[in-house]
């Protein structure tokens, strides 16, 4: 029995009209956008922020890769989820439901959705931050609306990752404590061999159950963003 392959073959053509080149540019760019957009979301989000904390809290225990990275990140999308919530709400009622029911265009749905987005993310931005990218930019703005996007985003993820080594450092002393004292008595018992974490590790652990470490992280972080 004779089996047919078919023949796969990849070229490039010159071509005379500019429409088909333009075309083929544009789905490119849209691949492109699509491919980033889940990161680009992320960054306008609170994820950011709880992301970096919760890396803090498992450095802070020193239980090397428990809770995994998938956890982590599991965790930090569902907080995500739960606080911007309200956002995503209003989003949908003033900008997605007009558009799909084709009340308003796709650049007027865009302004709308980024509206709340904006709200949110003024609120938690530092104003040093701010300025900074404003001054920069050599705009003059009388209002908040006059501030783009672009410089917007790019405070907010300046100030959530300020905020979040905030909240690291926090974490780290209870922990650093555990660590200082544990040896501090292994060199007064000559034990100097002995590695501290072995030592401090379980100390670490159970001072995190007995304060309910991940009900009081979470609590911190829904707290930040008020």
């Amino acid at each position: 029995m004779n089996f047919t392959i078919p023949k796969l073959t990849m070229a490039l053509s010159q071509t005379s009209d500019p429409a088909s080149l333009n075309t083929a540019l544009q789905i490119m760019i849209v691949l492109t956008v699509l491919s980033l957009a889940p990161s680009i979301i992320i960054m306008m989000t609170s994820f950011t922020r709880i992301i970096i904390v919760l890396g803090f809290v498992r450095n802070a225990l020193g239980t090397q890769q428990t809770p995994p990275t998938q956890v982590l990140v599991g965790i930090a999308l569902f907080l995500t989820f739960f606080i911007m919530a309200p956002v995503f709400n209003e989003i949908n009622e003033v900008a997605i439901k007009p558009y799909t029911s084709k009340q308003i265009t796709q650049a007027q749905a865009f302004d709308r959705g980024m509206e709340p987005m904006r709200t949110f993310m003024f609120k938690q931005t530092r104003k040093s931050d701010l300025l900074l990218f404003v001054k920069y930019s050599h705009l003059k703005p009388k209002s908040k609306a006059d501030i783009p996007n672009h410089v917007l985003i790019i405070s907010f993820i300046l100030s959530e990752l300020k905020t979040a080594f905030q909240m690291g450092f926090v974490i780290f002393i209870p922990f650093l404590i555990i660590d200082i004292t544990i040896s501090t008595l292994l060199m007064a018992m000559g034990m100097m061999m002995l590695p501290p974490v072995m030592i401090s590790l379980p100390f670490k652990i159970l001072l995190f159950i007995m304060v309910d470490g991940w009900n009081l992280i979470a609590q911190s972080l829904l707290y930040s963003f008020r």
